[in-house]
């Protein structure tokens, strides 16, 4: 039964992750001209970034990944890549979380095929054991203190798979809540549980 534990993230978290990364960006000199968000988890941090750094040209570049809530083989894919001219573009490529670093990876190689002048990277959390490093990191978390990070845009996503497999346990509603209290440390209310459990 896959039920880690969780740390729920607030918009507070969010906004203070952004700001950090745009100082870091404006401290650095080297402002891009296109943001790519990693989809899906990058889309909201793509759109925050491009909104405090005064950026118009933003792309989307969607990877399928492994994890808890995520794709069954385990295996980080490009879905859907960027069908548009980046040559001699400063670009910013930006995700969530650096868990793995393998969809970061897969992302650099195909936005660097495309030529772009310049090529940095930006994630709100990086695991101290994934594969790459991006250029900016807002929060470091290492590998030994590692939780399952429940986004504000993935809050749903996840309530729905966690509470199905807390569910085998146990499918009385108030016992799903309060598997994913003790076992996940996630504190969701009642109607949240019956609301997951109820979705298709």
């Amino acid at each position: 039964m896959d039920l880690p534990l969780c740390r729920q993230v607030s918009w507070a978290d969010v906004e203070m992750w952004s700001d950090r990364i745009e100082e870091a960006v404006r401290r650095s000199g080297r402002f891009p001209g296109t943001i790519i968000g990693l989809t899906r988890g990058g889309w909201v941090p793509s759109r925050m970034l491009a909104d405090r750094l005064g950026v118009n040209r933003l792309l989307a570049l969607r990877a399928q990944h492994w994890g808890v809530t995520a794709t069954p083989s385990g295996e980080a894919t490009l879905s859907e890549r960027i069908p548009v001219p980046l040559k001699g573009e400063n670009v910013l490529l930006v995700d969530d979380i650096t868990d793995t670093g393998e969809s970061l990876a897969l992302a650099e190689e195909h936005v660097r095929s495309l030529e772009p002048a310049r090529l940095e990277s930006a994630t709100y959390l990086h695991i101290d054991q994934a594969k790459v490093r991006p250029t900016y990191v807002a929060e470091e978390v290492s590998r030994a203190s590692w939780v399952w990070f429940v986004f504000p845009w993935n809050y749903w996503e996840d309530l729905r798979t966690l509470a199905r497999r807390a569910a085998e346990l146990d499918p009385e509603e108030e016992a799903v809540r309060t598997v994913l209290r003790e076992r996940c440390r996630l504190e969701v209310p009642l109607t949240d549980v019956r609301r997951a459990l109820a979705s298709g």
